[in-house]
């Protein structure tokens, strides 16, 4: 319980005198899980509305592969894009393993088939006589995707909320592409992981505390949004 209070009064002490260490990660941190999200929302949402009403060969398999995505470890995303970025690889040439967008990749993979698959579930719950009835107003393809995601924003919201926490939060991907090296690709969760195995208890649990207000914060930011857009 000592080291526990010890690392929030820690996590403020590092906060107030602006650590470099602790800015640098930080930052970090936001900028890798923040671009992987904005990335898998703007190719999940429109795999959601293609899973969810289009008909082609192989879609149960490919709704299937989707489904088992959300709950695919975060370790086997790393294996596999290192594989893929490391340099005797098909795309080792690119130079992108242990870099931040190595980190990216990996977290965009993680987060892409939980936006995809609840996105796809939020759509497929409206009724289908809205559907034709926005058709027979003379709604076009595009106005009638727009009012489609309109009407389950507060899903898609959640499941923006869902693929940012699954990012934010996971460190075997980022450890095993990014390398956790100082001052390039150290994130809050894998500096975590060093201070504990260093048996610097106080300031992992001082980066666990920033980590989770931070994760808070901006939480609370797409909730209120979230709320917002249920009384509009």
């Amino acid at each position: 319980m000592d080291t526990i209070i010890q690392g929030i009064q820690e996590a403020i002490r590092l906060l107030i005198h602006r650590d470099p260490y602790v800015l640098e990660i930080t930052a970090l941190t936001l900028r890798v899980s923040g671009t992987a999200t904005l990335i898998a929302v703007f190719l999940g949402l429109g795999a959601g509305v293609l899973l969810a009403f289009a008909d082609f060969p192989g879609r149960r398999f490919v709704i299937a592969a989707v489904n088992t995505g959300m709950g695919l470890p975060p370790v086997v995303v790393g294996l596999v894009v290192a594989l893929f970025l490391w340099r005797s690889g098909p795309l080792g040439t690119l130079g992108l393993i242990y870099t931040p967008t190595a980190m990216i990749i990996a977290q965009t993979l993680i987060a892409l088939p939980m936006i995809t698959g609840l996105s796809m579930a939020a759509l497929q719950q409206l009724d289908p006589r809205l559907h034709w009835q926005l058709l027979g107003l003379g709604a076009s393809r595009l106005q009638l995707i727009l009012l489609l995601l309109w009407e389950t924003r507060l899903l898609l919201l959640a499941a923006v909320i869902a693929g940012f926490g699954a990012v934010i939060s996971e460190v075997g991907a980022s450890m095993m592409v990014g390398g956790n090296i100082a001052h390039y690709t150290r994130v809050l969760t894998t500096a975590t992981v060093l201070e504990t195995s260093k048996g610097n208890f106080a300031l992992a649990m001082a980066l666990s505390t920033i980590l989770i207000a931070l994760t808070y914060l901006v939480t609370f930011a797409l909730t209120s949004l979230q709320q917002k857009a249920r009384r509009v």
